[in-house]
């Protein structure tokens, strides 16, 4: 023992016979003491010195029975003592595992049993219930912190002592003898402590002590059973005697049999020598037969084993053991708990169980605390049903939430078991305590069923109603059989399961009797589908099916306006980057999932990820430039989602890592509530599987150990699935006859009569179908599910049957005469063109590939893989660049270096891939000096100077359609994301060359759209916003033709009708059809006229509001009808003008043009809007020129004076206009300004 403290403890005093003599320096050593503790090491070598030199039982209880009045030093005499008798668990953690820790462990166990034995004494006991007795008297008021701390200190240290575990080698004591354990209890209930501990769970004021007091009630009761308890000083009832009685006969039946059977084994004739015997046909281990060297009477237990090393089962798979059995205490100890449980229930239970239950919720205790309330939950419950059940004594714990926390820890304590496996016997033993409080709720319920109060047993019916209404409760316990481990969870754990499934299966079958028809909850969890099977479904939708997918995904995107939510866009995150796939790599994994997402129909998400990987890769506008429209983003989606991208194989989805699996499948769970009639015979049927009947018959195994109860349970369980399902067969097997074998012969079979029936019966099935299946005795030996029952008894499936055809000799040679004939062509897939034109056309490519690998055609099916088109060719290989650089250099003086580079190059690329290219490569400085080049000069043209008339008439009439606009459809075919990228650079292009970074275009049926939707907006009021609209439309277009810098304009609506108009969804349409763009961030508020439209453009669009001409009277405003035939007459005079009127207007044009001097920048993107055709509709559209321009600023003046102006103008304008002319536009200048662009624009391609 170290030297300082053997002086600190001689310091403290000596005893002498029963008083003892403290030293002057007591106290001081006492906290000499704490703090050594204090500063002790892993070993805990000082409470080992202190627990050897045996200061408890010789110092510190001598002092507190003789000084208590001394306060100062009974406080640190209790302080000490609490830290002594900690816990040797608490001290170490866990039991240790290293032998040198595991000693010291063990050293730390035997002082704290020593201590307890000290503990023993009433005297202190008593000293201890006094000192508490008068700090519980005092208010609250005069009750000091010290007075608070004492109160815990004794507390803690009555739980420490109650905790302390028995000694099973010195403690070898029978039942109804008192131990060591069952003497602390005598002194506590000697003492009157029981009664303080009961003043403690009953007080108001002394609700802080819950814990506390709950820790030390479920200690005290440690080592008792409900049963014992009820049954403590009362005769034996008959029901107990009679089973008392049939035990005993079991027992005697079974040892009678056995003496018979040893008799008649042996033999009549006593021989000293036993013989050797020749068993024939029985082999050793070489050829000869076995030779037997024992009596003949035990040669039916040979076997190969006998004399072989028992086989050592690994510690991982050994069975799990089971608690220390429980055993009965002194009869005058049984007593006093019997009587401290009643007035327990009568006074203390309700409140101490909501107040604990109230901490455990608010997470005001500390961890594990929740298996004392659960273990008071099945003590007491249990104590009340047998001890003349009354409900109001325990209706705290009687209720749906009870079922809930219970059900919710049973479910994590699961999770743990199979998480933490270093601490899966704690977390199996907490399992097993939740599970014997969940039984202990149903038996409390069927309890109250039988209750002779109608109030009572309509509660337990709302109770029922809820319980077999979730399907949490209902199917609990088949997940508890499914997932039960023998290495994990103890025998006990496995009967209280089956017993706890008998009895929820019973009262559901009798609460399903009672009632016609029973409606119940059912959850459906729906995952979405994994990477491989959406590449599944990308690769083989239909054309007709993916167009169905995007009008329904454009009709979501336009009824939410672009617009995402902020949480959808902060949940989106294109790229990771602790990843160690390249962000190139990530970049088409991004591309892949807004082609998923798109396919998926989710809309709103695809757009949301479109955008987060626009910011991520801003550069090569792969996925749009940063000022994209909406529309322009729709078309981009549009792409995506009918495009062939690049997905990673199924070997390469199969090794990811399966947590991450688990994670994403996790967050991709969605869960459906539904409700349906309940079957009790469907539901039985869940139990039809091998993985719980196997548990049922592990249980079977020790049937001579279980009670009789617990084999009824079993063999009920076997009854319902063989007799009421007619799923015998799923007890065919070999491991269950074998069992059956043993319980047949079985000298006390008598005994166990329910489980012969039963076993004869399954016997006898397998016979009768062994008779017409033959191969019946194979299946033995394995496990059969539901679907191999079937096939086993009622037959198997023909050979072939569910099978693919095979190919014919017809067919190979149809398929080889293809592949040669079309081997050497340059088709871009020879499998899709050999499938379509075979005979049989249900053969999939797969089966294609097959068979020309297998008729040899060709040697591996990776030289049919279906090539990859789309962002797969995104990175460019070294040899791709140097081919793109000599193609270059071969083209770069021609007329068209693009489409030169475009046909000749190997990988076929989109023009944004390759522009990009040779950005990149530097190998030209700006996309303009790809453009096209045209034989003639642009430079005069340009300006209209040094042009002749028939050149100009020449140039309108064939170049245009046939160059410049087509050459303008082929752009925005091929490469809209060119597009895209150009619109950044919008101020730097000069204003002629815009047309090609705008996406703007009135088409002939984009007009017709408007008219529509600008009809049905009439039809629902809107005239008014219509109109506000068009003005507009229109003053901005006069102030971009003013000024040549355009700013985005908001249409701010000051009048209400026009607040109301901007909250209809399909006024926003038609300005989304206008190409006015919506708020793009949360500082803009308005819609606003995007800066790139152009002055003629909104001319355009505020004249595709009019209403049509069809009804003149509606859009030119009133009018006679007299003048209805005259109009007509005048169109058809307008179609008989002649080919040299169309010249003078022409030449009148181009003077009208040199006169004003208009610059390119009036000019837009126009081509498609007014066709060449078009042109003989201006000859008076010039003319009037002026006139129209005055109405047109009297429009902008006033709103009253407009509707006049415009439809004067607009019956001069339709008076000479031509059948085939653009029946929309109604003024003159907007008319003369397309032409005008169009002529512009042609001879700007040079540029």
């Amino acid at each position: 023992m170290n030297c300082e403290l053997l002086a600190t403890c001689s310091a403290l005093g000596y005893l002498e016979g029963d008083s003892y003599h403290k030293e002057p320096d007591c106290l001081e050593s006492v906290k000499d003491l704490i703090r050594y503790l204090r500063h002790e090491d892993d070993t805990r070598d000082v409470r080992q010195q202190l627990g050897d030199s045996q200061i408890v039982q010789n110092d510190l209880l001598p002092i507190i029975v003789q000084y208590r009045q001394d306060k100062v030093l009974f406080d640190a005499c209790i302080r000490l003592m609490v830290n002594l008798t900690q816990p040797a668990m608490l001290c170490f953690g866990k039991i240790p595992d290293d032998p040198v820790f595991r000693h010291h462990f063990m050293e730390l166990t035997s002082h704290l049993q020593a201590y307890k034995e000290a503990f023993a004494s009433e005297k202190v006991f008593g000293i201890l219930s006094e000192t508490l007795y008068n700090l519980l008297q005092l208010d609250w008021e005069q009750r000091q912190d010290e007075d608070n701390l004492l109160i815990e200190r004794i507390l803690l240290l009555v739980r420490n002592v109650l905790h302390v575990p028995a000694d099973p080698c010195e403690e070898k004591k029978v039942d109804d003898d008192a131990s060591i354990h069952d003497r602390v209890l005598w002194a506590v209930h000697m003492s009157g402590f029981d009664d303080l501990v009961k003043f403690l769970a009953s007080a108001q004021s002394e609700q802080q002590w819950s814990m506390h007091v709950l820790e030390i009630i479920s200690l005290m009761f440690r080592d008792q059973t409900p049963d014992a308890l009820v049954s403590a000083g009362h005769a034996r009832s008959a029901e107990e005697q009679q089973r008392d009685a049939q035990e005993l006969e079991a027992l005697r039946q079974k040892e009678h049999a056995e003496k018979r059977s040893r008799t008649l084994q042996r033999g009549t004739r006593h021989s000293r020598f036993g013989g050797s015997f020749v068993v024939q046909g029985l082999k050793a281990i070489g050829e000869k037969d076995v030779i037997y060297h024992r009596n003949l009477n035990n040669f039916k237990n040979y076997t190969h084993d006998l004399g072989k090393a028992i086989r050592r089962v690994p510690k991982r798979n050994r069975q799990a053991q089971d608690c220390k059995d429980k055993r009965r205490s002194a009869l005058n100890v049984r007593l006093f708990l019997r009587e401290f449980c009643v007035d327990f229930l009568e006074n203390c239970y309700n409140r101490l169980m909501y107040l604990v239950k109230e901490s455990l919720i608010r997470e005001q205790t500390q961890q594990h605390d929740e298996t004392y309330y659960l273990w008071a939950l099945s003590f007491f419950m249990a104590f009340n049903r047998g001890n003349g059940f009354r409900a109001d004594l325990v209706s705290e714990t009687m209720s749906i939430r009870t079922f809930h926390f219970i059900e919710r820890n049973i479910t994590n304590y699961y999770e743990m078991l199979l998480t933490d496996r270093k601490e899966a016997t704690s977390w199996s033993h907490r399992m097993h305590l939740a599970l014997k409080a969940y039984q202990e709720l149903l038996l409390t319920v069927n309890e109250m069923d039988r209750s002779p109060d109608e109030g009572i047993r309509q509660s337990s019916n709302v109770i029922k109603s809820n319980i077999f209404y979730l399907m949490e409760y209902r199917e609990i316990f088949l997940t508890l059989l499914r997932k039960y481990d023998e290495t994990k969870q103890p025998h006990s754990y496995l009967k209280d399961l089956v017993e706890s499934t008998h009895l929820f299966l019973r009262m559901l079958e009798r609460f399903c009797k009672g009632r016609k028809n029973l409606i119940v909850q059912r959850k459906k969890v729906r995952r979405k589908k994994s990477q491989g099977k959406k590449k599944q479904s990308a690769q083989e939708s239909s054309p007709e099916v993916l167009e169905e997918t995007w009008k329904i995904v454009e009709e979501e995107l336009r009824a939410t306006e672009f617009q995402l939510s902020a949480s959808l866009t902060e949940s989106i995150v294109p790229f990771d980057a602790a990843s160690e796939t390249p962000l190139e790599e990530q970049r088409t994994e991004a591309m892949i999932r807004v082609q998923d997402a798109l396919l998926a129909r989710l809309g709103p998400e695809a757009l949301a990820l479109l955008r987060a990987a626009r910011e991520v890769w801003p550069d090569g506008d792969v996925f749009g430039s940063s000022d994209v429209e909406p529309e322009e983003e729709l078309d981009l989606l549009k792409q995506i989602s009918q495009a062939n991208l690049p997905r990673p194989s199924p070997e390469t989805m199969a090794e990811e890592d399966d947590d991450g699996a688990e994670l994403e499948e996790e967050e991709l769970e969605s869960v459906q509530l539904s409700e349906k009639e309940f079957d009790f015979l469907d539901f039985i049927k869940r139990f039809a599987n091998p993985s719980i009947v196997r548990p049922y018959l592990l249980l079977l195994k020790s049937y001579s150990k279980n009670t009789p109860h617990t084999n009824h349970c079993v063999a009920r369980m076997l009854h319902r699935l063989a007799v009421d399902l007619k799923m015998d067969a799923l007890l065919f097997q070999l491991s269950v006859f074998h069992l059956f074998n043993k319980i047949l012969n079985d000298p006390a079979a008598a005994a166990y009569k329910e489980l012969v029936t039963f076993a004869k019966y399954v016997l006898n099935r397998f016979f009768a179908v062994a008779a017409q299946n033959n191969k019946a005795y194979v299946e033995l030996l394995f496990w059969k599910n539901v679907g191999a029952v079937r096939e086993m008894t009622e037959g198997y499936t023909k050979d072939g049957e569910g099978k693919k055809p095979s190919w014919t000799e017809e067919e190979e040679e149809e398929l080889r005469r293809l592949y040669m004939e079309h081997l050497d062509s340059e088709v871009p897939d020879i499998v899709e063109t050999v499938i379509q034109l075979l005979g049989n056309s249900n053969r999939t490519r797969r089966q294609v590939v097959t068979q020309l690998v297998h008729m040899g055609l060709v040697d591996n099916a990776k030289e049919l893989k279906k090539q990859k088109k789309g962002t797969q060719i995104v990175l460019w290989t070294e040899e791709q660049e140097l081919e793109l650089e000599m193609l270059f250099e071969e083209y770069k003086d021609s007329d068209d270096v693009l489409g030169n580079i475009m046909k000749k190059l190997t990988a076929k690329r989109s023009r944004a891939r390759i522009v990009d290219k040779l950005l990149s490569m530097g190998l030209v400085s700006e996309r303009r000096e790809l453009h096209k080049k045209r034989s003639r000069g642009a430079h005069g043209k340009s300006s209209g100077n040094g042009m002749t008339e028939e050149d100009f008439l020449a140039e309108l009439t064939q170049g245009l359609p046939d160059d410049s606009a087509d050459q303008d459809d082929e752009d925005e075919r091929d490469d809209e994301s060119e597009d895209s990228e150009e619109d950044g650079n919008e101020r730097e292009i000069p204003q002629p060359v815009r047309k090609r970074s705008q996406n703007f275009n009135l088409t002939a049926e984009r007009r017709a759209d408007i008219r529509s939707m600008v009809k049905a907006l009439q039809q629902e009021g809107l005239s008014g916003p219509l109109l506000w609209l068009q003005n507009s439309l229109n003053q901005t277009a006069n102030d971009r033709h003013d000024d040549t810098l355009s700013q985005p304009v908001p249409l701010v609506p000051f009048s209400e009708a026009n607040e109301d108009a901007m909250d209809n969804k399909n006024f926003l349409k038609l300005l989304c059809k206008l190409g006015v763009r919506p708020p793009e961030n949360e500082q803009e508020t308005f819609w606003r006229i995007p800066e790139h439209i152009s002055s003629s453009q909104l001319w355009s669009a505020a004249a595709a509001l009019t209403p049509e001409e069809d009804k003149p009277e509606e859009q030119h405003g009133p009018r006679d009808s007299p003048e209805e035939p005259h109009e007509q007459a005048e169109e058809e005079e307008d179609e008989e003008v002649s080919s040299e009127q169309r010249a003078q207007a022409l030449r009148a044009l181009l003077l009208a043009r040199n006169r004003k001097n208009c610059s390119a920048v009036d000019t837009g993107l126009v081509a498609d809007i007014a066709p060449a055709d078009d042109t003989d509709s201006l000859i008076e559209r010039s003319q009037e020129k002026m006139s129209t321009k005055r109405s047109r600023n009297r429009v902008l003046d006033d709103d009253e004076e407009e509707k006049e102006n415009d439809s004067t103008n607009g019956m001069d304008v339709d008076t000479n206009k031509d059948a085939d002319s653009d029946r929309e536009d109604f003024s003159a200048p907007v008319k003369r300004r397309r032409k005008m662009a169009v002529i512009d624009d042609e001879e700007d391609d040079e540029d």
